[in-house]
């Protein structure tokens, strides 16, 4: 019998998982960066970033180069079909959610509707 591997709903690039994994260095070992999809912000959701010392029990975990971002089930719902990036330009650096379901969000990129 063979496992068949079903895709994630949230996806992790690859200057993503430097950053974190640069992040989390200096923190305990087994720390992870958190996403979680917060009501608020001028547009009515808005992301948060926070570092925890252990994943919950539903956590979504994503792995990638040496990083470990989670995400709690009810913010993937929000996030299904995301890519979490991290860019570096003029305006300066950040965790950047590319998120197919926003139908709009603010001007400086840190909230969104649905």
């Amino acid at each position: 019998m063979s496992l068949i591997e079903t895709p994630s709903p949230v996806t992790l690039s690859a200057s993503a998982a430097a950053r974190v994994k640069r992040v989390l260095s200096s923190e305990a070992p087994g720390s992870a960066l958190r996403v979680a999809v917060d009501g608020g912000g001028c547009s009515g959701f808005q992301y948060s970033f926070t570092i925890v010392g252990s994943a919950g029990g539903d956590d979504l975990v994503l792995e990638r180069d040496g990083a470990t971002v989670l995400i709690d089930p009810v913010s993937i719902e929000y996030m299904k079909g995301s890519e979490i990036d991290f860019v570096d330009d003029l305006i300066g650096q950040s965790f950047k959610i590319h998120n197919p379901n926003a139908t709009a969000s603010c001007g400086c990129g840190t909230s969104f509707a649905l």
